[in-house]
């Protein structure tokens, strides 16, 4: 299975600069990405290519169920990173119905550690037991506490001090949440975007 992979690398490589014969030249030059994304680590949910970009427009940082922990030091160090060295003036956090990390955290029985990296969608899940009450059926619950997992994402990513400095210093960065279907290949955004100063402007009133 190795080889198959090094010869469809070759493969890919050769063809890329068929195509353009300068690709690789500029990619080694700099990294210049125009978007963080913050995403699950989902194999069917690749930034790049569901976001139709290529590589060196979107730099990445993924995780079981795309979950915001105030504490992930990864997450932190890619998001400051992003910010203050790469410039990224888009940030966004994507996750996908079917998730296999939200129906974890919604299942009554052990996952290992998992239990507790999922537990922030747990407390989502208890928070909005009554709009989550009000979906069809259980695939339904899951999928819109996948938006919400998404919603809360965004609002950690603006509550840490990295955007909030960044904000600070006249930083036009904005965070967006969007949700991927996996059943249609398509990006919805779940209009959550938060722009600069927002929670600057609130501390001041």
């Amino acid at each position: 299975m190795l080889n198959d992979l090094l010869t469809r690398n070759v493969a890919w490589s050769e063809a890329r600069h068929a195509d353009d014969p300068g690709y690789f030249a500029r990619l080694a030059g700099q990294q210049a990405p125009e978007f963080f994304w913050i995403g699950c680590s989902d194999s069917r949910v690749p930034a790049n290519v569901v976001a139709g970009l290529d590589p060196g427009e979107v730099f990445v940082h993924r995780n079981v169920a795309n979950v915001v922990h105030s504490s992930d030091m990864n997450l932190l160090s890619a998001l400051e990173f992003a910010v203050d060295a790469l410039g990224v003036r888009e940030i966004i956090v994507c996750g996908h119905y079917g998730c296999g990390g939200v129906k974890a955290a919604t299942e009554d029985m052990p996952h290992g550690l998992a239990d507790h990296w999922l537990e922030p969608i747990r407390r989502l899940a208890r928070a909005y037991a009554v709009d989550l009450a009000q979906c069809a059926d259980i695939e339904a619950r899951r999928d819109k506490l996948a938006e919400l997992n998404v919603i809360e994402g965004v609002r950690r990513v603006t509550e840490t001090p990295i955007l909030q400095k960044a904000w600070a210093r006249g930083a036009d960065i904005r965070v967006h949440g969007l949700i991927y279907g996996l059943r249609d290949g398509r990006l919805r955004d779940l209009d959550c975007s938060i722009g600069p100063g927002h929670f600057l402007a609130e501390a001041a009133q």
